[in-house]
């Protein structure tokens, strides 16, 4: 490896490669950005695995990488309230904000959009496990020298909860259960804390996770490895007013519907396998459940890094281990093993 930009590109599934990474001049309107830290995540896992994430399928080379953070180097053109040497927590997204979601201020769900580190869109927009990167001064956004560039990154991850939170609609005092101990689902908790709801509990099939979500600060964690008897019992004597499912599974989904109440809400923000799944729709239907979405976040991202500069939200209580970005495959091999990590961070080095 010689002095060359290098880069984190997944070829296939579990083909990734720390490789080489030249940039040409700077495009007229973009930020150039030097890498501070970046964030692992289950989308990351899904396409290190088998190059795909739900409906999403990897067709070329591509750099992985949308939590990210670091320092801008170069700036091509006008960007209000940005320099050279600022440190910026990066939006992955890219929002073309014409068409009629973006008009309608929904514009995570942008007819157009690009997104970081995704096969969404072909060819694909890459992303920021890069030790130099490009982006559009709308998505840097600035963070003090008070602020890791480690806390910076995982501002993407706590957006996409907060938008998940606000999906559930008013949370006040209610009694609300999270089925996913990964990092999504404990910052969905915290978020929700935050926000006011409740009694938190979290279910999961594995115990380390459970264990992490008990540290921060969950009022209940059930262990569903066993089976669900425990849950059954639970939701029977005292069923949920809102279910935020996580985990990604088809199990997860049906749990959620079962465990809550009549006229309760169940978010999917799990990225379910690609294809038809099975779904207890008559549950949806017989107890008038409200079965939310919740895709990615808006302007979410500006408020968790305000969160995160005040102090409101510690997201490193998260952060289990952290590798140099040339170590990335290490790195991705131990994010996937969930007896030994929460969030694996990718540093410059």
């Amino acid at each position: 490896m010689t002095n060359e930009p290098i880069a984190a590109t997944l070829f296939g599934p579990e083909d990734l490669r720390v490789i080489e990474h030249p940039l040409g001049a700077l495009a007229p309107g973009m930020v150039r950005v030097r890498f501070g830290a970046g964030g692992i995540c289950g989308s990351d896992l899904h396409y290190f695995r088998h190059a795909r994430t739900g409906d999403f399928v990897v067709n070329a080379p591509l750099i992985l990488g949308h939590e990210v953070a670091g320092e801008v180097v170069e700036i091509n053109g006008a960007a209000p309230g940005l320099s050279v040497g600022d440190r910026v927590a990066v939006n992955p997204s890219r929002w073309c904000g014409h068409c009629a979601r973006c008009e309608e201020g929904r514009a995570n769900l942008c007819e157009n959009i690009y997104f970081m580190g995704s096969a969404s869109k072909t060819p694909h927009m890459q992303g920021g496990f890069a030790s130099i990167f490009d982006a559009m001064p709308a998505q840097c956004v600035r963070v003090g020298g008070d602020v890791s560039f480690q806390a910076a990154a995982l501002a993407e991850p706590l957006a996409v909860s907060l938008h998940a939170v606000a999906r559930a609609g008013e949370i006040g005092g209610k009694n609300a259960i999270i089925f996913g101990a990964g990092p999504i689902g404990l910052l969905v908790m915290l978020a929700a804390r935050l926000k006011g709801c409740g009694q938190m509990t979290v279910a999961d099939i594995a115990q380390a996770p459970l264990a992490f979500a008990d540290r921060l600060g969950a009022d209940r964690a059930i262990d569903l490895s066993p089976g669900e008897a425990e849950l059954t019992g639970l939701a029977a004597e005292s069923p949920f007013d809102i279910a935020f499912e996580v985990s990604g599974t088809a199990a997860g989904l049906a749990a959620a519907i079962a465990s809550v109440r009549r006229g309760g809400t169940v978010v999917q923000i799990g990225n379910l396998p690609g294809g038809k799944i099975p779904v207890p729709a008559n549950a949806v239907m017989s107890k008038e459940i409200d079965l939310k979405g919740t895709f990615r976040f808006g302007t979410e991202f500006n408020e968790a890094v305000e969160l995160i500069s005040a102090g409101e939200i510690d997201v490193l209580k998260l952060v289990t281990a952290e590798r140099s970005l040339a170590a990335a495959n290490d790195a991705f091999q131990l994010a996937a093993d969930r007896s030994r990590s929460v969030k694996v961070m990718l540093t410059a080095d």
